[in-house]
């Protein structure tokens, strides 16, 4: 959904012309496929990071305008809500410094857009959930002011015909309502990318999906929400819930919700194409001029605009991507699973994570996931999200295991296995994966950290809630800046 969009209204003849067209770009993709017309691969990998900006109280800054002028950095986008916005990283090459190199260069990006956003009266925080967050600022009011945002408001809530209900059960309860899909602006993430040839996407993204769980797990960081403890990464339950396109009827007959686990693993990208087209009806039925059938026929390379906008309002956990860069067209699973932060170097070292982990993974003999049941990858993604780093999850030949011991005792090594192949150096790969062992072993990552801080400011210290929160969120910002783990962070 990254592409811009007019404000229009839609009439029945758009959707069955929609409908019509996107059928027609499916079959074109599945003849480019047939006939080898994508680029190669190359090791091309890369990363979006979503940010809060908050005022200097810690609480939400409705300034994403005023704040990108001030960058003014092609790098930093708009994002759903005026309090959000997002820094898109070029892509790179897997090479033996590459992870030190991101590394200096985002910190260089984020410092800048920092010191500019100040004299806009923001700061920036890389944060999966802002504790700060409440009802005033999450309503249409709240809404970034590019159309796009307002039409998929619009179209998500003429296909559901009724309020969103936000109803999640963690450590506490929240419960409420929502006529706007605001609430789904609190959720920021780290998007990492990897560009992969047609024949080896479905084991790339079949392996994603097998260690979603333990990502999300080792990861969290987003245990509040409206002020209540939930999920150790809420922003996965909220969500799946505030965009859900399907009043009660249509869940009980089993219709699919448009942020998707999934239902099986697949043997083609273009299953999951397909899949879309199949059972997804379109929210922004927007045709563009490109016939994609006469452009293939004459040699050149379609955009497919159509089967990619469809592609966009389909929240995959990870999701399949078609794009066309210079003329070349390629394809990439984009892995949607992390929240953003606690620091860049605790982001570098859960991509790092997952980028070896799945390497090693799509090149054994016996692949993982011919072992395990899909629905049970999709409940240990649930239960991964719901107890953070203290999770058991189903792992084949062991059974139900800790989490964190399944990481140290088999993913780690696997890991490691996994960078080298990728050609990172060792220091750099002791470095970052240095990082996933001790969040294990500290049972510390940014949601355990967030939740001990506010228990001890809100039970110890007798704070208010909301000053506690707020207070806990200031000193996740000072520590931020430190680029320190979170495993290391203090709890005072």
């Amino acid at each position: 959904m990254g592409q811009d969009v007019a404000a229009r209204v839609f009439s029945r003849a758009d959707r069955q012309r929609y409908r019509e067209k996107v059928r027609t770009t499916l079959d074109v993709f599945a003849r480019m496929l047939a006939d080898e017309r994508f680029e190669p691969a190359r090791g091309s990998f890369g990363l979006e990071i979503e940010l809060n900006l908050t005022d200097d109280d810690g609480r939400p800054a409705l300034a994403n305008a005023a704040v990108l002028e001030a960058i003014a950095d092609p790098d930093f986008q708009t994002e759903l809500g005026q309090f959000n916005i997002e820094i898109n990283i070029a892509p790179r090459q897997f090479a033996p410094t590459v992870f030190a190199e991101l590394e200096e260069a985002i910190r260089g990006s984020l410092n800048h857009a920092e010191d500019r956003s100040r004299t806009a009266g923001a700061h920036m925080m890389i944060i999966g959930i802002l504790p700060t967050i409440d009802g005033e600022h999450l309503n249409a009011g709240a809404l970034s002011a590019n159309p796009r945002y307002a039409l998929l408001n619009e179209q998500i809530f003429a296909a559901r015909g009724e309020d969103l209900e936000i109803d999640i059960r963690g450590v506490e309860r929240l419960s409420t309502y929502a006529d706007t899909i605001a609430p789904e602006a609190a959720c920021t993430s780290v998007q990492l990318h990897r560009q992969v040839e047609p024949d080896a996407f479905a084991a790339h993204w079949n392996a994603a999906q097998a260690i979603a769980g333990v990502q999300v797990a080792v990861g969290a960081n987003a245990p509040f929400f409206f002020g209540k403890e939930l999920w150790r990464e809420t922003r996965i339950a909220l969500f799946e819930q505030a965009t859900d396109t399907r009043p009660d009827e249509l869940k009980a007959q089993g219709v699919r919700p448009r942020v998707w686990f999934g239902e099986r693993w697949i043997t083609s990208i273009f299953d999951l194409f397909e899949e879309n087209v199949r059972y997804f009806p379109a929210l922004l039925p927007v045709c563009e001029d490109e016939d994609p059938v006469e452009t293939l026929t004459r040699g050149d390379i379609p955009e497919l605009p159509e089967l990619r906008l469809h592609n966009g309002t389909i929240y995959r956990w990870n999701r399949p991507i078609y794009d066309v860069v210079r003329g070349r067209p390629h394809l990439r699973v984009e892995n949607r699973i992390l929240p953003a932060g606690p620091t860049m170097v605790d982001i570098l070292a859960n991509a790092a994570f997952y980028y070896g982990l799945v390497q090693v993974l799509t090149e054994e003999d016996r692949p993982l996931w011919t072992q395990m049941s899909f629905s049970a990858a999709e409940e240990n993604f649930h239960v991964g999200a719901r107890d953070g780093i203290d999770a058991r999850v189903y792992w084949p030949g062991v059974g139900e295991v800790p989490v964190a011991e399944l990481v140290l005792r088999r993913l780690l090594p696997a890991a490691y296995e996994g960078l080298d192949r990728l050609g990172i150096d060792p220091a750099e790969r002791d470095r970052l994966l240095g990082i996933i062992e001790r969040r294990c072993v500290t049972q510390r990552n940014g949601a355990s950290w967030q939740a001990a801080v506010f228990h001890r400011l809100y039970d110890d210290e007798g704070l208010e809630r909301e000053e506690a929160l707020r207070r806990m969120t200031v000193r996740y910002r000072e520590l931020m800046h430190a680029n320190e783990p979170v495993h290391d962070w203090p709890l005072d």
